[in-house]
């Protein structure tokens, strides 16, 4: 693996590790007021395409982060629209 590949699932790590804690408060409390329903949304699609861009090039660190980034961010986002 080389040096950018490291760099990549590092930078992941972190900024996929940095959802869970927002994910786990709205799955206990399911308070979801402090949660923009647009912001959520725009969030969701672009993440989904990052995905995709991941995808087509074939960058895992991307494909990684994004495929558990997505999912945490869209369980948000139907909390958010469920509990509103």
């Amino acid at each position: 693996m080389q040096t950018s590949d490291w760099i990549g699932y590092a930078a992941a790590t972190l900024t996929t590790a940095s959802f869970v804690p927002q994910a786990l408060h709205t799955f206990r409390t399911k308070d979801v007021r402090g949660i923009s329903l647009a912001m959520y949304s725009a969030f969701v699609v672009g993440i989904l395409l990052w995905l995709v861009y991941g995808l087509l090039l074939g960058a895992w660190p991307i494909v990684v982060a994004n495929a558990v980034t997505l999912a945490l961010a869209a369980a948000i986002l139907a909390m958010k629209l469920k509990y509103r």
